[in-house]
């Protein structure tokens, strides 16, 4: 953890009916001091998204050693799922690719997500084993209103649409799927 992250605390409780997977999962999110509530809050709704019992945050952008924001490890420590938040370079992608059974990179930003899009897709398309999903501007909006320094949240997934609930606020999470990987499709 940085030393002058701020920490956040989320009980996330995850009832994903398109994967049979319900759990609640108490975690413990560093924000470093150049990260916004908005990126906060994406990987956390990245989290929700993918809930597993080995799914955790790893160093992210902060890390010197590569890592993803967040990742799903096997018992014998292959990457199985590696998440990046926002737009990463090609370069960074092809190796995530090259290191994780799946990649997923979750985007945002309203139009700088369709102009990091549209100059990255030609390089990316050739990866069969990446997802690229964009979280839509007003979602964005919402998630960020929902940052507290402890959080209680709720996310239900059914028919590949997620509802978010928190205290006294519901967000339909609209994202859009850009790129699925083959796995996915």
């Amino acid at each position: 953890m940085a030393a002058n992250a701020t920490v956040f605390r989320a009980e996330l409780q995850v009832s994903d009916m398109d994967r049979n997977y319900y759990a609640t999962h108490a975690l413990t999110l560093a924000r470093h001091p150049s990260e916004t509530d908005e990126r906060l809050m994406v990987r956390l709704l990245a989290f929700a998204l993918h809930a597993d019992e080995r799914l955790e945050f790893a160093r992210g952008a902060a890390s010197d050693e590569g890592e993803p924001d967040l990742w799903r490890r096997s018992l014998s420590g292959e990457i199985e799922l590696w998440i990046d938040v926002g737009q990463p370079d090609e370069s960074r992608v092809r190796k995530a690719c090259g290191r994780a059974e799946e990649v997923v990179v979750v985007n945002y930003h309203g139009r700088s997500a369709d102009l990091w899009w549209e100059k990255a897709r030609p390089a990316l398309s050739r990866f069969g084993n990446l997802t690229v999903i964009d979280i839509d501007a007003a979602t964005m909006a919402e998630l960020a209103a929902l940052a507290e320094r402890g959080m209680r949240l709720q996310c239900m997934i059914q028919d590949g649409q997620a509802e978010l609930y928190g205290e006294g606020a519901s967000i339909t999470v609209q994202r859009t799927l850009r790129m699925a990987s083959a796995a996915r499709a």
